[in-house]
């Protein structure tokens, strides 16, 4: 190759290198700053492909995520309007909005983010709970505390160039010697109402009892009513039907009478009577029989 020749392929390559060196792309999920000589000279990139020069010293370019971003916060403790001591376990979705105040607030860093975003957090989760019970933090002021916090701190985040999407309480705990005294306290509360239950179930079971119990005599009541009124009126016929037996031949009732009478006394055996001969009740054995 001759001298000419490799001079040309050398300015070719550098053409090459100072071309690729003056390109740089911003994707769709990166926010860019142009520098100049340590200055920020540009931050409002869209996705696309920009030159630059290709001086390190003249111009620089820094990226950023700009993706939704998570901090996980570590489970903090914070004391309720009742004084008790609760465990808040919470996490905020957020990301960059002015590139350029990110960068000079926390220096582009998304820890030292987290860090400042943290203790913005602890500190309005704080003064919250400070100002409710256990009972309105657990049952119905979480959202009103989301929406709390969405609005004081969304101010805060924009002064550090970041815009915060979203904070969620995913967990309140009640320490551990705290949590085995409730539920001692809740244990206690669930028997006590099994016991009102059941104090109510056994006074029900006496009324329906004791109900059960009187119709049962009002029914056995009404029932001997009418059995003594069917027997009075049994015996009333019964008494008719003799008496008018009776009136149509008087004697020979009597003479059935004092057979049955007979037969009661004497049939039996080992019955032992003292009477009188002349008693009526012996009348029919004195009488002679009729002559054939």
């Amino acid at each position: 190759m001759t001298t000419g020749a490799r001079i040309g392929l050398g300015a070719f390559v550098l053409l090459l290198v100072l071309g690729y060196a003056s390109v740089f792309t911003v994707q769709e999920t990166e926010k860019a700053i142009k520098f100049r000589f340590g200055e920020i000279v540009r931050y409002d990139y869209t996705p696309g492909l920009y030159f630059k020069i290709p001086i390190p010293v003249w111009n620089t370019v820094k990226k950023f995520d700009a993706r939704i971003l998570t901090l996980e916060s570590k489970p903090e403790r914070f004391l309720t309007s009742e004084k008790k001591n609760v465990i808040v376990d919470s996490f905020v979705k957020w990301r960059v909005a002015d590139v350029k105040t990110f960068y000079i607030t926390v220096a582009g860093d998304p820890r030292q983010a987290n860090i400042r975003l943290d203790q913005i957090i602890k500190d309005e989760l704080r003064s919250e709970f400070g100002k409710r019970t256990i009972r309105q933090l657990i049952s119905t002021d979480r959202e009103v505390i989301r929406q709390l916090l969405l609005t004081t701190t969304r101010p805060t985040g924009a002064r550090l160039g970041i815009e915060i999407l979203d904070i969620r309480i995913k967990r309140i705990d009640l320490p551990p010697q705290v949590s085995s005294s409730v539920y001692e306290r809740m244990r206690s509360e669930r028997a006590r109402v099994a016991r009102e239950f059941r104090s109510q179930g056994m006074e029900a079971a006496e009324k329906i009892r004791a109900d059960a119990d009187r119709q049962r005599e009002v029914i056995v009541a009404e029932a001997r009513r009418d059995a003594e009124k069917l027997r009075g009126e049994g015996d009333a016929l019964a008494a008719e039907i003799y008496a008018n037996a009776y009136g149509k031949n008087e004697e020979f009732f009597a003479f059935y009478r004092s057979l049955n009478a007979y037969e009661k006394t004497l049939g039996e055996p080992g019955n032992l009577l003292i009477l009188d001969p002349s008693s009526d009740f012996f009348r029919y054995f004195k009488r002679e029989r009729p002559a054939r």
